[in-house]
C-alpha cells in the first residue's frame, strides 16, 4: 500500500471526526491540543508504523462510525429521558415499598384464613390456633433477619407483620379462649415490646417503636383484669413513660414519646373513667407524673440531642399539653375547685422553670419552647386566671390591664423567639368584650370605679394611637385605635353627663379638640377622624334631642350645634390648605 493512499484515508478520516465535532458542538469527541501535534515531525516512524497495518483504517472507520452513532443518540436525546435512571430509582424505591406491605399483608391475611379454615373444619384447637399464630409471627421475624444482609430495606417488613401477629396472639389466647391470665399476658406484651424496641434498633426502623407503644399502651385494655387496680394502672402506664422516653433520646426520635404521652393521657382518663372515677387522688397523681415525665424528656431531648424544637416540632407537642391542662382541671374543678386555678398557675410555673433550662443548658434561642410557653400562658391566663379565679366585677379592669401587659412582654423579647401571638390575641378578645360591656353599661354597677372606665378605656386607646402615630405602618390599626378612643369618649359623656344638650356638646368639644390637636401635631388622620364625631353629634341633635324638647332647648341645641360645625370648618379648612401649602 502506498503512502499517499495512507495520507488520503487519514485525511478522509480527519474530516470524518470535524464533521462530528461540529455536529455535536465538541462535547463528546474532544479536539487534539496544539502541543500535541508538534512532536509529530520527530515520532514520524512511530505513527506510520501505526498507521500501516493494513486492517488499522477499517478498525478505526468502524470505531469512529459507533462512537458517532453513540454520541449522535446522545445529543438527540430529550433532557427528560437523561434523568430517567433517577426517576426510574425513585419510582421503583415506591414500588418496593407497596409491594413489601402488601407481600406482608397478604402473609398476615393468610395466616388468618388458615385459622379461620381450622376452626370451621374442627382440625385446629385452640392452643394450636394461637400456637400456629405465634409461630407464624416468629418465623416471619426469622425470615426478616435472613433478608437483612441482602435485602436490608425490604427485610423490615416481614418483622413488622410478625410482631402484630405475636400481639394479636396473645390478646387472643386471654380475651377469646382464656388460655393464660391477665399476668401471664401481661408479661407476653411486655416481652413483644421489649422485641419491637430491639427491632426497631436492628432494623432502623421507627414502625417497630410505634408498635411497642400502641402493643404497650392498649393492652390494660385488652387484657380483661389488667385495669383492676388504678394505682397498678397508675405504676404501668408511668413505668412505659419512662421506658419511651428514654428510648426515643436514645433512638433520637421525638415521635416516640409524643405518641406515648397522648396515648397514656388518653387511656388512663378512659379508664379511670370507666373504672375509678372516684378515685381523683390517683388520677391527680398519675397526671402530674406524666406532666414530670414528659416535660422532662422533652427538655433532655433537646439537650441531649442539641436539637431545641422548632415551631413546627412545638406544635406537635401542644395539643398534649392542652390535654393534660384539660384532663387535670376537669379533676381539679371537681374535687379541689378553689385550688384549681392556682395549682393551674404552678403547673404554667413549672412550664416556664423547664423553658429556662433548657435554654440555659442550651445557650441558644428555643423558638419552638417560647411558642409553647406563650400559648400555655395565654390559655392558664385565660381561662384559670381571668374565668375562673377573678370576680366578674373586676373584669373590666382586668381588661385594662392585660393589653398593656401583653404588649409588654411580646416587646420583651430580645433573643428572636416568636412572637406571643397566642397572648395577644387573648387579650385582644378579652378587651373587645369589655369595651362593649363598657360602652352599653352591661351590669356595671357593680364593677368599682365604673364610671370613670369609659375614659380610662379611651385614654388606652388614645396612646396606643400616640405610640404608634409616627410609623407609617399599621395605618388599619392606627385608625381602629382613634376611631375606638372616639366612641369610648362619647360614651362617657352619656354615662357621666345626663343632658341632653350637655352631653352633644360633649361631643361637639371632643371633635374640635380632635380638631386643635390635629392641628398641633400637623396629623391628618387625626383631624379626618374628628368628623365622626361632627357626624354623630348632628344625628343626635336632630334625631334625639330635639325630639320632644321645648322650644328654648331646641334653640339651644340648634346654635351650639351650628357653632360646633362651623368653627370645625374652619379649623378643617386650615388643616387642608397647611397640608397643601406643605
Amino acid at each position: 500500500m502506498s503512502g499517499e493512499s495512507i495520507e488520503d484515508r487519514l485525511a478522509a478520516i480527519e474530516q470524518r471526526l470535524t464533521a462530528i465535532e461540529n455536529r455535536l458542538g465538541a462535547r463528546f469527541v474532544p479536539r487534539v491540543p496544539p502541543e500535541s501535534q508538534a512532536p509529530r515531525a520527530q515520532s514520524g516512524e512511530m505513527w506510520l508504523q501505526d498507521v500501516r497495518t493494513p486492517a488499522q483504517p477499517a478498525v478505526v472507520a468502524e470505531k469512529v462510525a459507533a462512537q458517532e452513532k453513540v454520541a449522535v443518540g446522545m445529543a438527540h436525546q430529550p433532557a427528560g429521558q437523561q434523568a430517567a435512571p433517577a426517576t426510574a430509582r425513585d419510582g421503583g424505591s415506591a414500588v418496593t415499598s407497596i409491594l413489601g406491605w402488601g407481600g406482608a399483608l397478604a402473609f398476615v391475611l393468610a395466616a388468618a384464613y388458615v385459622i379461620r379454615l381450622g376452626i370451621d373444619s374442627g382440625w385446629l384447637t385452640p392452643v394450636v390456633q394461637v400456637a400456629t399464630a405465634m409461630a407464624g409471627g416468629i418465623v416471619l421475624i426469622g425470615a426478616g433477619f435472613g433478608l437483612r444482609e441482602s435485602w436490608s430495606r425490604y427485610a423490615g417488613y416481614l418483622p413488622a407483620c410478625g410482631v402484630v401477629i405475636l400481639f394479636m396472639a396473645i390478646y387472643g389466647a386471654h380475651l377469646y379462649y382464656e388460655l393464660i391470665g391477665a399476668m401471664t399476658a401481661g408479661l407476653f406484651v411486655v416481652g413483644v415490646c421489649a422485641l419491637s424496641l430491639w427491632l426497631c434498633r436492628a432494623f432502623d426502623s421507627d414502625l417497630y417503636a410505634l408498635f411497642a407503644v400502641a402493643g404497650s399502651y392498649s393492652a390494660p385494655f385488652l387484657l380483661a383484669s389488667a385495669s383492676g387496680s388504678i394505682t397498678d394502672l397508675v405504676i404501668y402506664y408511668s413505668a412505659w413513660g419512662v421506658v419511651f422516653s428514654v428510648y426515643a433520646v436514645w433512638r433520637g426520635r421525638r415521635l416516640i414519646y409524643l405518641l406515648a404521652a397522648y396515648l397514656a393521657l388518653i387511656g388512663f382518663d378512659v379508664i379511670w373513667h370507666q373504672d375509678a372515677s372516684d378515685q381523683w387522688l390517683a388520677a391527680l397523681a398519675f397526671q402530674t407524673v406524666q406532666f414530670v415525665i414528659f416535660g422532662i424528656a422533652t427538655v433532655w431531648f433537646s439537650v441531649r440531642r442539641g436539637e431545641a424544637m422548632d415551631t413546627v416540632t412545638a406544635a406537635m407537642h401542644l395539643p398534649a399539653l392542652l390535654l393534660f391542662y384539660a384532663l387535670q382541671y376537669y379533676v381539679l374543678d371537681r374535687h379541689l375547685p378553689a385550688m384549681a386555678p392556682w395549682i393551674s398557675f404552678a403547673s404554667l410555673a413549672a412550664v416556664g422553670l423547664l423553658y429556662w433550662g433548657a435554654r440555659e443548658l442550651l445557650q441558644r434561642p428555643l423558638p419552638g419552647g417560647a411558642f409553647l410557653l406563650w400559648c400555655y400562658l395565654a390559655l392558664v391566663l385565660f381561662h384559670a386566671g381571668y374565668l375562673e379565679a377573678l370576680p366578674q366585677a373586676w373584669h373590666p379592669w382586668a381588661a385594662f390591664i392585660l393589653v398593656p401587659l401583653a404588649l409588654w412582654l411580646g416587646g420583651k423579647r430580645s433573643d428572636g423567639s416568636p412572637a406571643p401571638y397566642a397572648l395577644w390575641v387573648v387579650a385582644a378578645v378579652v378587651f373587645l368584650l369589655n369595651f362593649v360591656r363598657v360602652l352599653i353599661g352591661f351590669r356595671m354597677d357593680d364593677v368599682p370605679g365604673h364610671t370613670i372606665l369609659p375614659i380610662a378605656y379611651a385614654a388606652l386607646l388614645y396612646g396606643g394611637y400616640y405610640l404608634l402615630a409616627k410609623q407609617d405602618r399599621f395605618r388599619e390599626i392606627k385608625l381602629l385605635l382613634v376611631y375606638a378612643g372616639h366612641v369610648s369618649m362619647m360614651a362617657a359623656a352619656v354615662h357621666l353627663l345626663h343632658v341632653p344638650i350637655v352631653q352633644s356638646t360633649a361631643w361637639g368639644l371632643l371633635a374640635l379638640a380632635c380638631l386643635g390637636v390635629s392641628m398641633w401635631r400637623n396629623n391628618r388622620m387625626l383631624g379626618q377622624s374628628s368628623l365622626l364625631v361632627f357626624g354623630a353629634t348632628a344625628a343626635k341633635v336632630l334625631l334625639y334631642d330635639l325630639s320632644g324638647a321645648p322650644p328654648l332647648a331646641r334653640i339651644i341645641s340648634l346654635v351650639v350645634l351650628g357653632l360646633t360645625f362651623y368653627v370645625g370648618g374652619m379649623l378643617y379648612q386650615r388643616l387642608s390648605t397647611a397640608r397643601d401649602t406643605a
